[in-house]
């Protein structure tokens, strides 16, 4: 499968690496503004290759996406100084208009996957824009966050990370929401398995767990200035599950019909994802104050796109 990424900065050139390094794609495709800063990653990345996969790395123009069936979108502007945030919306919604126009242009029947901040709110725009149906336009979403929460998770409890059954709701931003109540270690509930090996799931460390999931983001920008490696990551494993039909789970953003009361919003739930993108949403049990949280997450994104002028 070609896979096209428009707008190669670190998240996009980040991408384009763990794809080659996985294999997922037969060809991946840079594009950006900058046509220097393309060139150099699609060959910094393709001298990587031989050491990893038989991925070809390309990069060029919106024509060269031709026949890709996944582009990731991971363009956008930056915040100004004194900026408010919903004009940085409203400019990144143009810089939107114009990117997904050219994309529709030349393989309108790819999958999107929107990984530009806020995310939630550019994937909504993306499927106005786009014009597919929703189920076809997947943001990022809270698949980092959900990464983060089950190795939190995992060195609490001493089992890999990939045996945790654990997920992180709603906005990939400050209102996500920790599910807890649903949290497994294979089979056995986090708070069981951590009374049987001496370690307790105690409100001290549901506070710990909760805040360094929820502030990651913020302290690998203050040490490094921005995150790259664990989204790039997670979007490739987003690809392989369509390259390969996984229907596997994954909590991904996608506009929601209806999610506690709030009407056509995007935002994470967990999602089976395959071939033809999103196919099935399972919307968990959750406790009452997660109930809350995720109803004030998903008001919060619906007022936030209201404020798009598209």
């Amino acid at each position: 499968m070609k896979v096209g990424i428009v707008g190669t900065g670190m998240v996009g050139s980040a991408a384009a690496y763990a794809l080659g390094l996985r294999g997922v794609a037969s060809e991946v495709v840079l594009v950006d503004l900058d046509s220097a800063l393309a060139e150099a990653h699609a060959l910094d990345i393709a001298h990587a290759m031989p050491f990893a996969s038989g991925t070809s790395i390309a990069h060029g123009g919106y024509d060269r996406l031709r026949d890709a069936g996944v582009v990731i979108i991971a363009a956008g502007v930056a915040q100004r100084s004194g900026e408010t945030r919903t004009d940085l919306l409203n400019r990144n919604a143009a810089v939107f208009r114009v990117v997904v126009g050219d994309i529709m242009r030349v393989c309108p029947d790819a999958i999107l996957i929107i990984a530009s901040n806020p995310v939630d709110i550019m994937t909504q725009v993306a499927s106005a824009y786009s014009g597919l149906p929703n189920h076809r336009v997947i943001g990022s979403g809270t698949i980092l966050d959900t990464a983060r929460f089950r190795s939190l998770l995992g060195a609490h409890l001493r089992v890999s990370p990939r045996s945790v059954h654990a997920y992180v709701l709603g906005e990939h931003g400050d209102s996500q929401v920790l599910a807890w109540s649903g949290a497994r270690a294979g089979t056995v509930p986090i708070d069981r398995l951590g009374a049987q090996i001496g370690a307790p799931i105690t409100e001290s460390i549901r506070a710990e767990i909760d805040s360094k999931t929820r502030n990651a983001a913020y302290t690998i920008i203050k040490g490094k200035g921005s995150t790259y490696y664990g989204i790039g990551a997670g979007l490739a494993r987003i690809v392989a599950a369509i390259r390969q039909n996984e229907q596997a789970v994954l909590s991904v953003s996608s506009v929601t019909a209806l999610v506690e009361g709030v009407r056509n919003v995007a935002l994470s739930v967990p999602r089976v994802v395959g071939r033809e993108g999103i196919s099935t949403e399972l919307l968990p049990d959750l406790d009452a104050k997660e109930r809350a949280g995720l109803q004030r997450s998903a008001s919060l994104l619906r007022g936030l796109f209201e404020s798009v002028s598209l």
